[in-house]
Parts: C-alpha cells; structure tokens; sequence
C-alpha cells in the first residue's frame, strides 16, 4: 500500500526553504553562526557533518522550534522572524525521541498525531500499515515495543500527519533492513507526492541515494557539495 501523503501544499512559488545568514544561539553557543540554505519544494537533501556541527539545530529552526536570533528565515512562505509558530502544523519533525505517548497503544498514538492534520480513519490505517504496524502491533501500548518498533510508530504519526516538510534526524536508527526498506519507500512518496524531506544522517551510502542533493553543516554554516 503506498504512504497516505498528499500534502495540502501552499504558496509554492516559494522554496521550501529558504535561510540566509541565520544565526542561532542555544544558551551562550552560536548553534548556529551565518548559515545559508535554499531547498526547492519536492527535493530530498541529505544534511552531513560530524557531530556537533549544526544538523540538528538546523532541522529545529526549520521546524520553528528553535528562534532566529539574526538573518533571514522562510520555510513554506513562512517568516520564521516574525512568527516562527505558524509553520508548525505544516512541518513533521523526527528528532533522536520518537515524541511517542509510552501508555497509548501504537494507532492511538498515530490517531493523536493525525487528529492535528483531521486525518481520516483510511489515513490512520493507511500509515499504520505502511510502516507495517497494522494488526497485532495496533493495539500494543508503546511501552512494550522494541526501539525499531517504536520507531516505525514515530514514522507512522509522520505520514499520518501529512507533513508539507519532512525534517528527519538519523531516521533509520534502530530500524531492521525490512524497516529501512520501508522508511525509503516512504521518503521517495512523500517527495513524488509534493513534499520536501530534509533529513540529518551519518548513514551517507544509503541516504545519499536518496537525496537529490547533499550539504554539508560545519560550524554551524552549510556548504554545498558536489555529487
């Protein structure tokens, strides 16, 4: 069955992303310090660099999660200067926690996350069974499942959502090659069906054959690359 993705995408005579020069602190650090990044809408870019470079702090500040302090930051048309809050509801962000409720069962889980989007009931099937969570594993609080099956929870509520915006850190983690297989064919749906996927990865063989394009973040600045 394929992914239920079909973002509502708007204001597309703009890139998905669009940063110039940003600036981000996190306490006293610059997380961030001049970064400068465009991604066309429907492109897959893979964000490399060692750890503590800026690649997390880079997906956040796309998901209006994280202010900007100076330079200019649009994503999905949205000023993230002056009201980083009203893409939110647009982006769906993986991060290294799964943002999962341990005492709701596995489709609860990607009920609440669909209910943000008023994702129908064939959607909620549709992610669950896309990331092979259907039937037995349904009705399992999440606080009985292993890391891979948590994970594939966490990507279920993903899909569910129906994210313009795919912000993804180490999104294979803990995942089984079955899992990764499916996370793959996802990624590639989510991108033919309109959407955009930014994901953070030292895995650099497999999902650089995913991305249309690689950057790297160094210093909290990005740098293209040559593929």
């Amino acid at each position: 069955m394929e992914p239920a993705v079909q973002p509502t995408v708007r204001d597309a005579v703009h890139p998905a992303v669009a940063l110039v020069d940003v600036v981000a602190v996190l306490g006293s650090f610059p997380a961030l310090a001049g970064a400068s990044l465009t991604v066309q809408r429907g492109e897959i870019v893979l964000l490399r660099g060692p750890n503590g470079a800026g690649k997390t702090s880079l997906l956040r500040l796309c998901a209006g999660l994280l202010p900007v302090e100076r330079g200019a930051a649009t994503v999905l048309g949205c000023d993230l200067v002056a009201d980083r809050t009203s893409v939110r509801n647009r982006v769906g962000l993986l991060g290294h926690a799964n943002g999962l409720y341990a005492d709701l069962t596995v489709a609860d889980n990607v009920r609440f996350w669909g209910a943000t989007v008023r994702a129908t009931d064939h959607e909620i099937d549709a992610s669950l069974q896309r990331m092979g969570l259907a039937n037995r594993l349904a009705d399992v609080p999440v606080g009985r499942l292993s890391a891979g099956q948590r994970r594939r929870t966490a990507l279920a509520c993903l899909v569910a959502r129906r994210a313009e915006l795919w912000l993804l850190d180490e999104p294979h983690a803990g995942l089984d090659a079955a899992g990764r297989d499916e996370l793959d064919a996802t990624l590639r749906g989510a991108a033919a069906a309109g959407a955009t996927v930014i994901v953070a990865s030292h895995e650099l063989e497999r999902a650089g054959a995913l991305a249309s394009r690689v950057v790297e973040v160094v210093g909290g600045q990005v740098r293209e690359l040559e593929r």
